[in-house]
């Protein structure tokens, strides 16, 4: 029994990261030859803004009208459909204009971003259902979903269209992730029937869109945690909108034209996904020997290697710094991640614990990563596009300075609960 759910939780989670990759890490560089570069900003702060609501309104769908499963099916569907459009409309259209595009990929990241919440409720839901202990059995399904993210991201660079281009630099990646997510949303038809909660209490749109855990920032603590967190998730989304094009720009550079790394910055960018798997592995011995202070400032300084090696290193005699700043990666975005929402559950009562949870994300890859994306092309303008010598590193540096004065922060203001 556990070997067939196990299995078909397991297609899903790879499906579902697979339609993200086809195109998170590589539609920077799209854009930049569509002449679209300033706009790299709002396309990826967009993820941001639909994660403030969207995810809150599909699952009061999905918690009290519609079968979970049946739900990631129609998100899925919309999500699909309108990344098929854009990838049509940026096949078709002789200039490809920034408001049809973005309104297409709006629609679709809107219905596309609810869904990694509704996976994991789906994942949760089938577990339970055929008796089995989430926290033991879900992890290794969900390293699945790291796995397609990297296969997807890998497929874009490889492949290549009639004319010798990659995918990863043109609209081909948006049929790749539409298709994809058609598929998912045939798939999820199939998976174990998730009943709809019939609440005995009614509940108000506040509770029910968890806004009453906006109560925890009257606890000092909690507040400063809950502003830490977003100005770490500043930091998520900048590399995956301006690595891919920081790296691919090196092409026109004749000393790096020939180099590997110029020429596969996807499959370069993939070993931070890499990274991402293996350091799960760290956290349970890293939390118990150095604590939740500690390891989320090991994440913060992580993010200024990051991004300093980025401005540091080329893909010729520098690459082994990109590489590097790959492997850390995975240490800044577990580390924060996962601790901090083991301190966000310690720290809150049990009855509004998954509210705080989704506070702790809005502040993260909400508002966080939304104020990251476009302070990042501002940056990014300045340096690089509208300059009359462009510098990427001192782009890069920016980003590196401003997480570095972060963790300086974080240091003094930030008590460790370990210690009280």
């Amino acid at each position: 029994m556990y070997k067939a759910i196990r299995s078909r939780l397991i297609a899903m989670n790879f499906l579902e990261f697979a339609v993200w990759g086809a195109y998170l890490t590589s539609m920077g560089s799209y854009l930049v030859n569509i002449n679209l570069a300033e706009k790299i900003g709002i396309f990826y702060a967009m993820q941001g803004i639909v994660s403030i609501f969207m995810p809150a309104l599909i699952g009061i769908i999905a918690d009290k009208y519609m079968q979970a499963q049946r739900v990631l099916s129609l998100c899925h569907g919309i999500a699909g459909a309108a990344m098929i459009a854009a990838g049509y409309y940026g096949m078709t259209a002789e200039t490809v204009e920034f408001s049809t595009l973005f309104a297409l990929y709006s629609i679709s990241v809107a219905f596309f971003m609810p869904t990694i919440a509704l996976s994991n409720s789906v994942a949760y839901i089938g577990l339970e259902g055929a008796g089995y202990d989430t926290v033991k059995a879900f992890p290794p399904i969900r390293v699945f979903g790291t796995i397609g993210f990297i296969c997807s991201m890998l497929f874009v660079n490889w492949m290549t269209d009639a004319n010798g281009v990659q995918y990863q630099l043109t609209y081909n990646q948006f049929f790749v992730s539409g298709v994809l997510g058609l598929i998912l949303m045939a798939y999820a038809l199939t998976l174990p029937k998730c009943p709809i909660k019939k609440e005995e209490k009614k509940q108000s749109l506040v509770e029910a869109m968890g806004l009453n855990a906006f109560s925890l920032f009257k606890n000092k603590d909690m507040a400063i945690f809950f502003i830490f967190s977003m100005l770490l998730g500043v930091s998520l989304q900048i590399t995956n909108g301006f690595a891919n094009p920081f790296i691919t720009h090196f092409r026109d550079i004749p000393e790096f034209a020939a180099t590997w790394g110029a020429n596969n910055a996807n499959a370069l960018i993939s070993l931070s996904q890499v990274s991402e798997t293996l350091c799960i592995l760290l956290i349970p011995f890293c939390m118990k020997r150095f604590g939740i202070k500690n390891v989320m400032l090991m994440a913060m300084f992580a993010w200024v290697l990051r991004f300093g090696l980025f401005g540091a290193g080329n893909p010729g005699s520098g690459v082994w710094m990109f590489i590097l700043s790959c492997i850390v990666y995975g240490v800044a975005f577990d580390f924060f991640n996962v601790s901090g929402s083991l301190y966000v559950n310690l720290k809150t009562d049990k009855n509004i614990r998954s509210s705080a949870q989704g506070l702790f994300m809005l502040m993260t890859n909400g508002l966080g990563a939304t104020i990251g994306t476009l302070s990042a092309q501002a940056i990014v303008n300045h340096y690089v596009n509208n300059a009359a010598v462009p510098s990427w590193s001192s782009a890069w540096y920016v980003f590196a300075g401003f997480a570095l004065v972060v963790a300086l922060l974080f240091i003094f203001l930030f008590k460790d609960p370990d210690k009280k």
